[in-house]
């Protein structure tokens, strides 16, 4: 609302490219979020948009500079669990735990707490502290029945953690309920319980393909035998002597 129409036409379309292929090809989509920088550098949608987009190209120093210039602009804390992630990325776990005890974790909503939880765990393993992680991750909301869009991540989180630590009976029986709360297929619980139980998966797809690529084979093989038969008996014949 700030900009000219123009312009904030130019900046929206941009910033829905960005959402669009930020899952799917997150190269494009940080392109597409250094035009809308360019053209509007002090809107704080477009700054936040930039930093999601850096952050899934794995660009944490410049992803942490967009989200600080965000926070500073809008006042708003719900970027901090972000932020704490990206001092992870940078290879300063330490950082995101000092985060992880600042006054803004306070205010931050339910799902940012949690959030916060699974960045300040993540931090844990990263420093080698795996049972430290493990408790870090055990809370009101991991042992609640309710299911909420984050359940299934803190549940995977958990089970991921017990398994590293060596307590697979616990990993597995939390993995499953990761499972249960995945209804949008955020995680690959599933995946990680067949592995766990020693299913091994095959692609049905490459299955058909090598079967087709045998039977071609097998084709040209056989043609190939007709056609050097075929080529013997001609010889044979130019060679017989002619009747008179």
């Amino acid at each position: 609302m700030s900009l000219p129409k123009t312009l904030a036409e130019d900046v929206a379309r941009n910033l829905v490219m960005v959402a669009r292929l930020i899952d799917e090809d997150p190269e494009q989509a940080y392109a597409y979020s250094r035009i809308a920088l360019r053209l509007a550098s002090r809107v704080a949608a477009v700054r936040e948009a930039a930093g999601f987009a850096a952050y899934a190209t794995q660009k944490y120093s410049e992803a942490l500079a967009e989200f600080r210039a965000a926070k500073r602009m809008t006042g708003s804390v719900e970027l901090w669990p972000v932020m704490a992630d990206c001092e992870r990325g940078l290879g300063r776990p330490e950082r995101a735990m000092a985060m992880a005890g600042e006054p803004e974790v306070q205010k931050l909503d339910k799902a940012g707490q949690v959030e916060m939880r699974l960045v300040a765990a993540g931090a844990r393993r990263d420093m080698g502290q795996l049972d430290a992680a493990i408790v870090t991750l055990q809370s009101s909301e991991l042992a609640s029945n309710a299911v909420h869009p984050w359940t299934a991540r803190l549940r995977y989180a958990y089970a991921d953690a017990l398994l590293a630590a060596g307590r697979e009976d616990e990993a597995r029986e939390w993995f499953g309920k990761a499972l249960e709360a995945d209804k949008d297929g955020s995680t690959d619980a599933s995946d990680r319980l067949a592995e766990m139980d020693g299913v091994e998966f095959v692609d049905a797809l490459d299955e058909d393909e090598d079967e087709d690529r045998a039977a071609i084979g097998t084709d040209e093989a056989s043609e190939s035998a007709a056609t050097a038969k075929g080529g013997d008996s001609d010889d044979e014949g130019e060679d017989r002597p002619s009747e008179a």
